[in-house]
């Protein structure tokens, strides 16, 4: 990438995984919001997402909402807390179907086994669930033991999630996270054996002290544990955010040249092992579902990243998880500490979100085509949201930009992202985002 194009677009820039982003909730939504809504559910199916806010250690790169935590007390608590919300969202939409189901966190096996059982029990008391339903959940390899693994199956999870982030010892002592990869291939084969083949590996560059090298021997590692599918983001430097990423020192980080060839080396490599680019950031192989949904136009993009064609609406359920629902977007407290007490309290937890209106649905939908497909048919999006597409385009004042810089080409209606554009989509995407101001310590950083 050219270095006055990389310094155009090395500017701070949303992920896209909804539009408005979570930069645009206000204490607008709160719970009886959030009821109403949900009841716009009573017909049809959602998938369903439970957020686990704790890891048995603090990594220094995370961005999540997360934090450290192994008392016995405080998980209880918190596994009768998400029953509670499990419980109460049954009540408001009777007859919710369950399209797909994502354990995330943190790390969500640090419940434990048997609070892992409980709560899957009373999922399968108070809800339908499709029967080819996928239910994933993300681990630590690091904290995956025999019995956790059978907990899981008997979970019925049918995809499982590998944090690896880097294999390289000094990457991995520079962000708190120490993890060889005979440990992860020792997990990885435990829960081969259980019956859980689908899995996934996530992997980060950008990280602190990473170079081209130490990312390529990474990659070697990674392949060789022959996952269906790599998500491969750009580490998130938001210690404004995430206080905890202070212990990072920013001098340590890789410039914008480097990750845009960190990316560029990612691409080469995966798809030189036969994965399928899936949009910015997953890569899967051609027989996956996820590589199916790019070629039958399936691919979409939510909280959890790329989804293959599930249903368009999530219920989040934990701390900090966040609703996509018909009217809009609605999050709970991300702190554990007040989630718990709002459910103490026999309501939702719902803090923050905001309403969609037309003008949103309609950019959104463009947004949506760029993340997944890289083009987008500006005239048949407007028609089907009620719009004129020449007077919708003129307000699109960040558009002539990118087609002087090649990243982009409009031709009768279509908009398609250039291969050259196609590392900046995100910068694409925030030209059609009535939001974006464009304002530092708000998003990480485009490149």
């Amino acid at each position: 990438m050219e270095p006055a194009i990389l310094a155009a677009y090395d500017r701070p820039v949303p992920r896209y995984t909804s539009y408005p982003t979570a930069a645009q909730f206000d204490s607008s939504v709160g719970p009886e919001q959030h009821a109403n809504w949900l009841r716009d559910l009573a017909v049809g199916e959602a998938a369903l997402y439970l957020h686990v806010p704790f890891c048995r250690q603090l990594c220094w790169y995370c961005a999540c909402h997360t934090m450290a935590m192994r008392r016995d007390g405080t998980l209880d608590a918190y596994a009768a807390a998400l029953e509670d919300e499990l419980t109460l969202l049954a009540r408001t939409v009777p007859g919710f179907m369950i399209g797909s189901m994502q354990w995330g966190g943190g790390t969500p096996t640090q419940l434990g086994p048997s609070r892992l059982r409980a709560i899957g029990r009373l999922i399968d008391t108070l809800f339908d669930r499709r029967c080819d339903a996928e239910i994933s959940m993300e681990v630590d390899p690091r904290h995956c033991d025999e019995a956790t693994v059978q907990a899981m199956a008997d979970l019925e999870v049918t995809r499982v999630s590998f944090g690896v982030q880097d294999f390289d010892a000094a990457v991995q002592r520079a962000i708190n996270r120490v993890q060889s990869f005979e440990t992860t291939l020792a997990t990885l084969e435990r829960v081969r054996r259980a019956g859980m083949t689908r899995i996934n590996v996530d992997l980060v560059y950008g990280l602190p002290s990473q170079t081209l090298e130490t990312l390529s021997r990474t990659l070697d590692l990674a392949l060789a544990l022959a996952p269906d599918r790599f998500a491969v983001f750009g580490y998130a430097h938001v210690p404004w955010m995430k206080p905890h990423q202070k212990l990072i020192p920013s001098e340590t980080l890789p410039d914008a040249a480097a990750r845009s060839a960190m990316a560029a080396l990612v691409s080469e490599r995966l798809v030189g092992g036969g994965y399928l680019r899936v949009g910015l950031d997953h890569y899967a192989r051609p027989a996956d579902k996820l590589a199916r949904a790019v070629v039958n136009r399936r691919l979409q993009r939510n909280f959890q990243g790329y989804v293959a064609g599930d249903p368009p609406w999530v219920v989040g359920i934990g701390a900090s998880a966040i609703s996509c629902l018909p009217a809009g977007f609605s999050q709970n407290a991300a702190d554990p500490t007040e989630y718990m007490a709002a459910m103490g309290r026999g309501g939702f937890a719902t803090v923050r979100g905001i309403a969609v209106d037309v003008e949103d649905r309609l950019r959104g939908d463009i947004i949506s085509q760029l993340m997944c497909r890289y083009t987008a048919d500006i005239g048949e999006t407007c028609r089907k949201h009620g719009t004129e597409a020449a007077a919708f385009l003129a307000t699109v004042d960040g558009l002539a930009p990118l087609v002087r810089d090649g990243l982009v080409s409009i031709h009768g209606g279509l908009l398609a992202v250039t291969e050259l554009g196609r590392p900046l989509v995100r910068s694409v995407c925030a030209a059609f985002d009535r939001y974006y101001t464009g304002t530092e310590g708000r998003h990480a950083r485009g490149i």
